[in-house]
């Protein structure tokens, strides 16, 4: 049997937020369709205070937010304007490329509020990474959810468990969030080629091995393993088929061709990309 690969967290800042930051990695650059995982940490902002991700360009991607606390208002170069609240999904297709805001909302910013939750990038099969922009919002009673024997698992995204989300994914994909009481177990299946499981809080075995919180622990391909609950804890499985081929990642772009991502950094710098209506300010093209 396989060793399960153990990725250790970078803590960052994104315009503020504090977060954790365990892929993409030296160790492992994707899992499945994932290349990229933000633990927005828990995080009590005061009135007249609040996350504030200014106007920004994406290509070759999709972002899913997926909130436990608080609420994110997305805006977005298609017209899109959405409140995001714990237990929704928020999924936006880059394709060739679109720009969106993502900010505590208005009323929130006034009264003070509490933000905690995840954003994961998917990169785009090669097929679809110059396809049209798209946005859609899922409330979180359209999510399927299986609560059996102390164990509940809501599929955030694709596919699992005899669970299937409405989200649409554009290759086999696993994103579900775990909740399980103590002295529970759970049978993760070899289903999907690629997997990983992040321990948000808890007291976690996987085979009888400790899991450490905050941690996103790679599992050996084609072996079914066995969690533990030693206490209360939550976490996600996220996962898939491979990835057709490598992918290039800079700043807010993700491609199979590095010209792609060198035609994109050039229209944002010049202005050439689509505008999210009523704002004007935005983040810079990093040198």
């Amino acid at each position: 049997m396989s060793s399960p690969l153990v990725i250790r967290p970078r803590a960052e800042s994104v315009e503020g937020q504090p977060i954790l930051r365990p892929l993409p990695a030296a160790q492992c650059r994707s899992v499945g369709p994932f290349v990229f995982f933000d633990h927005m940490l828990e995080t009590d902002y005061a009135p007249g205070h609040g996350m504030d991700i200014r106007q920004h360009p994406h290509i070759g991607l999709s972002t899913l937010t997926y909130l436990f606390e608080g609420a994110i208002l997305h805006k977005d170069s298609l017209g899109s304007e959405q409140r995001v609240l714990p237990g929704d999904v928020s999924w936006m297709t880059a394709g060739s490329g679109v720009a969106h805001v993502e900010r505590t909302p208005a009323d929130a910013l006034a009264h003070g509020s509490c933000l905690h939750g995840l954003q994961v990038w998917l990169a785009s099969p090669q097929e679809h990474e110059q396809g049209p922009a798209s946005y859609s919002h899922y409330p979180a009673a359209s999510l399927p959810v299986s609560d059996n024997l102390g164990v509940r698992i809501c599929m955030i995204a694709g596919t699992g468990f005899c669970l299937a989300s409405p989200v649409p994914v554009l290759s086999p994909t696993l994103y579900a969030h775990v909740q399980m009481q103590p002295a529970t177990t759970l049978l993760i299946p070899s289903e999907h080629v690629q997997r990983a499981l992040y321990l948000l809080d808890g007291e976690l075995l996987l085979n009888d091995e400790d899991v450490e919180p905050c941690s996103l622990v790679v599992l050996p391909e084609g072996e079914d393993m066995t969690l533990y609950a030693e206490g209360e804890c939550q976490l996600v499985l996220i996962g898939g088929a491979p990835l057709d081929g490598p992918r290039r990642m800079n700043w807010n772009f993700v491609a199979s061709d590095p010209e792609l991502i060198e035609q994109a950094r050039a229209r944002w710098a010049a202005g050439d990309w689509p505008v999210v209506p009523g704002e004007t300010s935005r983040i810079e093209l990093p040198r």
